[in-house]
């Protein structure tokens, strides 16, 4: 496990504050210890530091991973989240989006929202804002990217696209084998 470069940790920090806003220091600063970002195979894991100091006594050949992976950098260099980092981002969310139990379904087989199943959504959420999607229930379900702002879903048609879909807790099983 290496430290991210600058750049590296510049990007992961980008993305995490689409969708966390502020409350991106919660996360490095807790009150049971001091948390941090490590790479390993392009993989990015967030772990404390206290078991990352146990686990310097392990071997590289011998260590798999370490705490929960976050998301993994691209081929083309962007960073990119996992559905593995949902525990973290949505207590912290900033903006939130409620989907309907008919359109649950369809998001967790990789769809995007269309209005007809939005139940609620958090206000004054801007346009291409990362939110995290949850069930009428507060499940979190996954997470997106809106496609048009709260003020626009209101008088939009019930068909149109109101959040791109990004990650889902359906991956899970799509994707068991290529998600280590």
């Amino acid at each position: 496990m290496k430290r991210l470069s600058e750049e590296r940790t510049k990007l992961v920090f980008e993305k995490l504050t689409k969708y966390l806003g502020d409350n991106l220091k919660v996360l490095i600063d807790r009150p049971d210890g001091t948390y941090c970002f490590r790479e390993r195979k392009d993989r990015v894991y967030y772990v404390s530091e206290k078991i990352l100091s146990l686990a310097s006594t392990v071997g590289s050949d011998h260590l798999v991973s370490l705490g929960t992976c976050f998301g993994k950098f691209t081929k083309s260099g962007k960073f990119r989240l996992h559905i593995t980092a949902l525990n973290y981002l949505a207590p912290h969310a900033q903006y939130k989006i409620w989907v309907k139990p008919s359109a649950e379904q369809q998001f967790l087989y990789g769809h995007h929202i269309a209005k007809s199943g939005l139940g609620r959504i958090t206000e004054n959420t801007p346009q291409y804002q990362g939110i995290v999607v949850f069930s009428m229930n507060d499940l979190p379900l996954g997470f997106g990217v809106t496609s048009k702002s709260t003020a626009d879903c209101k008088h939009a048609d019930p068909m149109s696209t109101i959040c791109f879909h990004q990650a889902d807790i359906g991956e899970y099983i799509r994707s068991e084998d290529t998600l280590l």
